[in-house]
């Protein structure tokens, strides 16, 4: 643990422990998916793909929990009204109106959090994660949870290993194991090509800190989007502590842009609900 690290973590100790909370991206339509739906409201296990999301984030112990939400929101609206009325307890919504990538998603929920972010309020940790990753499980969060607080850093991340991980951002890690970097596909040199170890984009932040940094990322030059993934990378580079723990199995990182993987997935969690006696 970085020295950095070790005087935050012994900062953390002493704060009040607030539960975490959650910051979840349900903005996009989902192109590939031949249909007109919002692409979190594809149902798996008979529910919108984003319930599952929702789910694990109350099983890590997430009270409330922001949707960003943006093309044909009110349909978004409308799924999440008609599930039981203590399941929707807690949920808030903010809107992205404009699609300029995950780091503007997220910027659209500060307002969200007006309270957390006063001078001399209490630390808090908020996860952000990805809404139509259904397979995503509460156990996984914990893990990631356990270590964010333990560290005292500022991110951390959870990473999987996989055995083809093209199309996903590598984990670069130095001599000792720590986090060196992020570096998206498209930009690996063939060296970084044969990483397995990927970003599945399971954050966990302390807020303030998120935010703060957050308000400095810059456009991409080519795509013209903010970035969250810049946000750990920046801290990184301004030493506020970043750490990486492999705790995503593979199997959930299986991604849904077709019907066809659609359907891969809702098999797998039904199996899966099934071996649990229902239970996830």
């Amino acid at each position: 643990m970085s020295s950095t690290t070790a005087s935050t973590s012994a900062n953390n100790a002493n704060r009040p422990m607030l539960p975490p909370t959650a910051i979840i991206l349900a903005a996009g339509k989902g192109t590939r998916m031949r249909s007109d739906l919002p692409k979190v409201l594809h149902e798996v296990g008979g529910r919108p793909m984003v319930c599952a999301v929702v789910d694990a984030c109350r099983e890590a112990g997430c009270q409330r929990v922001v949707l960003v939400v943006g093309y044909k929101r009110e349909l978004v609206y409308e799924a999440v009204a008609k599930q039981p009325k203590s399941w929707v307890a807690g949920i808030e919504y903010a809107i992205q109106d404009e699609q300029l990538g995950t780091g503007h998603a997220v910027r659209c929920a500060e307002k969200c959090f007006a309270d957390d972010l006063k001078p001399g309020a209490p630390a808090r940790d908020v996860f952000v994660l990805a809404g139509d990753g259904p397979l995503i499980r509460g156990a996984t969060l914990k893990q990631l949870l356990s270590l964010h607080r333990k560290s005292g850093a500022g991110a951390t991340l959870a990473t999987s290993v996989i055995a083809d991980p093209t199309g996903y951002g590598r984990i670069v890690r130095d001599a000792s194991g720590k986090l060196s970097k992020i570096v998206e596909h498209k930009e690996c040199t063939p060296d970084q090509l044969a990483i397995r170890e990927v970003n599945p984009s399971y954050y966990c932040f302390d807020l303030a800190k998120m935010f703060s940094t957050l308000a400095r990322v810059k456009r991409n030059e080519v795509s013209g989007e903010y970035y969250i993934t810049d946000v750990p990378a920046m801290m990184l580079s301004e030493k506020q502590g970043v750490e990486v723990i492999d705790a995503v199995p593979p199997e959930d990182v299986l991604s849904i842009n077709t019907p066809e993987q659609l359907a891969e997935v809702d098999a797998i969690y039904r199996k899966r609900g099934n071996a649990m006696g229902g239970a996830r």
